[in-house]
């Protein structure tokens, strides 16, 4: 589970998050939505340690900095953050030895396969394309087997098999009773599995919904989604 309460980031005077306070569950899929200048992006890199703030944020209810929280936490970035010189497979051995892994050959080769790179082992990571790069970043995230695990845009610039495939994995850690979140624009990408949504706007959020609250009451997500940023926006 990941658990943030009072998050509070600020650059000088502005304030990027103000008090942020929101749970992923393990077993669900939770939404992290927002209009551009909401403070997502201030917010994931704080919950993945990138940033100092004030609060905090829990990891299988350790602190997100400590050794034990980040044995748990998976983070795949907007932005794949790869090594020119390592080839693909040796991106994998990196995350293999930082986490101190034992027999996972077997589980890369998998992913690899899945998300078709099993024949670009030898590839520089400089020489992949942006979707591979994408797809690479996938597998290092999940290699470990996180408990907790972070997307941040996971489905821009790859194919439709990745698409696809991506999908059926954040299904697989949900019913694995991980806790998933996932930042993003692309409503319909996450149409079919999401379970809790967490709307921001000015740094703040404004609204949090159950699917099934939504659903008993006749609305989708789409259209709470642009109702709620209008109205703060008016």
């Amino acid at each position: 589970m990941l658990v943030v309460s009072n998050v509070t980031k600020k650059y000088g005077k502005l304030v990027a998050n103000d008090n942020v306070t929101f749970t992923a569950e393990g077993g669900e899929v939770s939404l992290l939505l927002g209009p551009n200048g909401a403070g997502k992006t201030t917010l994931i890199k704080c919950i993945s340690g990138l940033l100092r703030f004030t609060g905090s944020i829990e990891i299988c209810g350790y602190g997100n900095k400590t050794l034990q929280a980040k044995r748990y936490f998976g983070y795949i970035p907007e932005v794949p953050a790869l090594y020119d010189m390592l080839t693909v497979w040796e991106h994998l051995e990196f995350i293999a030895r930082a986490y101190s892994l034992e027999n996972w050959e077997g589980r890369a080769d998998q992913l690899l396969e899945r998300f078709e790179l099993d024949d670009k082992k030898k590839k520089l990571g400089r020489e992949l394309s942006k979707g591979m790069q994408q797809k690479l970043s996938i597998c290092c995230g999940i290699l470990s087997e996180p408990k907790v695990i972070l997307f941040d845009e996971p489905m821009v610039g790859l194919d439709p098999h990745a698409i696809k495939e991506l999908k059926n994995l954040i299904v697989e850690q949900k019913q694995a009773g991980n806790a998933v979140l996932i930042s993003t624009h692309m409503l319909d990408s996450v149409a079919d599995f999401w379970d809790s949504t967490n709307i921001m706007m000015d740094g703040k959020i404004v609204d949090r919904r159950k699917r099934r609250e939504m659903e008993a009451a006749g609305e989708n997500l789409e259209d709470v989604f642009f109702r709620i940023t209008k109205r703060e926006n008016d």
